[in-house]
């Protein structure tokens, strides 16, 4: 599923408010991690992600890291926190049509 501009936009805004779910700390990304956003995915559709890495180009990669092994949308990137998106089984969020 590929986002439109116009559902990023949307999902933006929902995601203005909302506070990091999952916070990566000093071991990094591990499969533990994983598993705890592929939840916070299926709880909430739309999370946020902290990634405290000051290294841009690993921060980068392990963001990419994880979209890639939670076929996850990735809707936006801020500074450190990236917002993701995954439309669950029963869907809360009613996305914009195309």
């Amino acid at each position: 599923m590929s986002l439109t501009n116009k559902q990023k936009q949307f999902l933006k805004g929902l995601a203005h408010p909302l506070k990091p779910v999952v916070l990566l700390g000093a071991n990094g990304l591990t499969e533990g991690v994983i598993a705890e956003i592929e939840q916070a995915l299926e709880h909430h559709e739309l999370i946020k992600i902290k990634v405290p890495e000051e290294d841009k180009e690993l921060r980068q990669q392990i963001m990419a890291t994880i979209v890639q092994h939670t076929d996850a949308e990735q809707v936006q990137i801020i500074g450190k926190t990236q917002i993701l998106y995954k439309q669950a089984e029963e869907p809360q969020i009613k996305l914009p049509r195309r």
